[in-house]
């Protein structure tokens, strides 16, 4: 089985395909949250994972991280990218907030 870490919506995408009784109480919860939290579509959320990947070098566990919080504020992209001690500059966060916000799908 291929072991790599999965946005939100690829994680739904993935569980939606087992049949119902075959996932375990963890899986169905997961289903759940999945279902509630995913903020694109699974095409727009790789296609966002892997332009912040390329465009900013980062980290794919960080560019999942942004898509799938998809977040509105500079303080939000911050917090996010300081959990390793990367320091970005203030108008490369505003340049990924842009990117963010290009992807951001309305409800």
């Amino acid at each position: 089985m291929d072991s790599r870490p999965a946005t939100t919506v690829e994680a739904k995408k993935i569980l939606e395909r087992a049949k119902e009784d075959e996932l375990g109480e963890f899986q169905r919860r997961t289903l759940d949250y999945a279902s509630k939290f995913s903020r694109v579509s699974p095409t727009r959320a790789e296609k966002l994972v892997k332009e912040l990947s390329e465009k900013y070098q980062l980290d794919r566990k960080d560019a999942i991280q942004i898509v799938n919080t998809m977040p509105h504020y500079l303080e939000e992209l911050r917090s996010i990218l300081a959990v390793k001690g990367r320091i970005v500059s203030s108008q490369q966060l505003e340049d990924i907030l842009k990117l963010v916000n290009n992807y951001r799908e309305t409800k």
